[in-house]
């Protein structure tokens, strides 16, 4: 199952690989100030996550 980075908190967004604490509270900052996340690669947008880390998350992601 596909983890919804619009709707996950800290603790599912840290099931990812290489997803930590701060990583995990950025994304949701992210959302707060921005509104949900239209396409999984609109995760690339959060600081300090790029193609590197988005290259393992694509396939674990959604945002349904």
């Amino acid at each position: 199952k596909k983890i919804n980075i619009n709707t996950a908190g800290e603790s599912e967004l840290q099931q990812l690989p290489r997803i930590g604490p701060v990583l995990a509270r950025k994304i949701i900052e992210y959302r707060e100030a921005n509104g949900y996340f239209k396409s999984i690669e609109d995760i690339k947008n959060v600081s300090g996550i790029g193609d590197k880390i988005f290259e393992g998350l694509k396939d674990l992601i959604s945002v349904e």
